[in-house]
């Protein structure tokens, strides 16, 4: 960003008024190719799985390695997680938007960090700005913990948006909570596809911190020039999303974009790089994107499982062999998140640049 010129405010009430789009919302043609299909991503029922049945998990096992060699992407329905609450989660989303541009800039994310409101991503970029807002906050979970740590979402939607927020803060708390108890489910369904020990992924990621992101596309009337969300991978483990029912969400798989269809009972789950590391390759962080409406806002619930950062991302052993050699040398995880927080936008060679870098920036660590 040149010094001196002042980031883009996303008021797109404003935005919306002038005549053409502003340059810095534009995206170059190759990102913005439509699609028409949609992507035919199995959907797991994980009650037949949980409950243990042989012949259940072997047909879940299958469908999630069929999906995750090809391009990493499925949905889950009967995940246990209270309709409720998900509907409680989506209409708090519009508390934080729809307040006033002033009060979401005094929340806005500093350089580096996760937390925070951002408008556009206009704190970091200067072109390609996508055409979203977004609120993230931070959640360390771990039952065995003190007390005072299942406070910190509560905590810090008191500290950045105000004590009006603290019912807010406990919604998001508790969902934060539901998705940290299915994620560690989806890990040991993944764990038994790849044919390690049921356990290994789930031990390894119960005291990780995970990022929550609330998305909010407001409609646009230059739609086919602008992106809400622009292609990339994933740089954090799994992904677990919650859409609304207009749809946007798009994944590059068998070389064109395809449609993930919204399902109001269902999650949508990925894969993203630092998953792929821990398979050694095996299951595919997949490019996608979200495109903006013309006419109807979307709004997304989005969870970022991550491990603890100091941990060391390593494949387990039986992942590992003559035919299947190490893929990626050992790597913490906050340095991959420092990498995408500070020196690289995330995009389909995050994982490939990040190794790069680290081995040239660092190699004291091997």
């Amino acid at each position: 960003m040149e010094t001196g010129a002042a980031p883009v405010v996303f008021d797109s009430t404003l935005l919306q008024e002038q005549p053409n789009l502003p340059q810095e919302f534009i995206w170059p043609h190759v990102d913005l190719v439509g699609n028409q299909d949609e992507l035919n991503e199995p959907l797991i029922d994980l009650e037949e799985f949980l409950n243990g049945g042989e012949e259940a998990t072997a047909r879940a096992v299958q469908l999630v390695r069929a999906a995750c060699t090809n391009h990493g992407f499925f949905q889950v329905k009967n995940h246990g997680v209270d309709a409720t609450l998900i509907r409680e989660a989506h209409e708090e989303l519009d508390s934080i938007f729809m307040l006033p541009i002033e009060k979401k800039l005094s929340a806005r994310k500093e350089v580096g960090s996760v937390c925070g409101y951002s408008g556009a991503h206009a704190h970091r970029y200067d072109s390609k700005l996508p055409w979203k807002e977004t609120f993230s906050f931070g959640y360390h979970g771990n039952d065995d913990d003190d007390h005072h740590h299942h406070l910190l979402v509560v905590d810090y939607f008191k500290s950045a948006l105000g004590q009006d927020f603290e019912h807010t803060g406990w919604v998001y708390q508790r969902y934060c909570e539901a998705m940290k108890k299915l994620s560690l489910v989806i890990f040991e369904l993944l764990a038994i596809s790849l044919g390690v020990d049921r356990l290994h992924y789930r031990k390894f990621f119960e005291d990780g911190t995970s990022i929550m992101r609330c998305n909010y596309y407001p409609p646009c009337n230059n739609c086919s020039l602008t992106m809400g969300t622009g292609p990339h991978c994933d740089p954090t483990s799994i992904t677990i999303l919650h859409q609304d029912q207009v749809g946007g969400l798009e994944v590059f798989a068998n070389n064109k974009w395809q449609a993930v269809r919204p399902r109001p009972d269902a999650f949508v789950v990925n894969i993203g790089d630092t998953f792929m590391a821990l398979t050694n390759g095996r299951y595919k962080s997949c490019l996608h994107r979200a495109v903006v409406n013309r006419e109807k806002e979307r709004r997304s619930l989005v969870f970022f499982v991550s491990p603890k950062e100091e941990k060391v991302v390593r494949p387990p052993q039986d992942l590992v062999s003559r035919e299947m050699p190490r893929k990626y040398p050992d790597f913490r995880w906050s340095d991959l998140l420092e990498f995408t927080q500070k020196h690289y936008r995330a995009d389909v060679g995050t994982l490939q640049t990040f190794i790069q870098w680290l081995l040239s920036s660092k190699p004291s660590n091997f």
